[in-house]
């Protein structure tokens, strides 16, 4: 059974969604949603979050209330 992944809705100026189509295009990604999403990893990568790429599984859980 496939996992579902989670959908969003967002809005963007023109001159965002040119930058992004630019990136895209530039790096020859399939699509506007999977170019998006690596510049989201690439910005969480570069913000210094520890649960991006070697710890998918994991990112978006919620931390345990309560403990330190």
């Amino acid at each position: 059974m496939a996992i579902e992944k989670a959908k969003i809705l967002i809005t963007l100026d023109d001159a965002l969604l040119t930058h992004i189509d630019d990136y895209r295009f530039d790096n020859r990604i399939n699509s506007r949603s999977e170019a998006i999403r690596r510049l989201i990893e690439s910005g969480l990568e570069t913000s210094g979050s520890s649960n991006t790429k070697t710890n998918k599984k994991d990112a978006f859980k919620s931390p345990a209330k309560g403990k330190e």
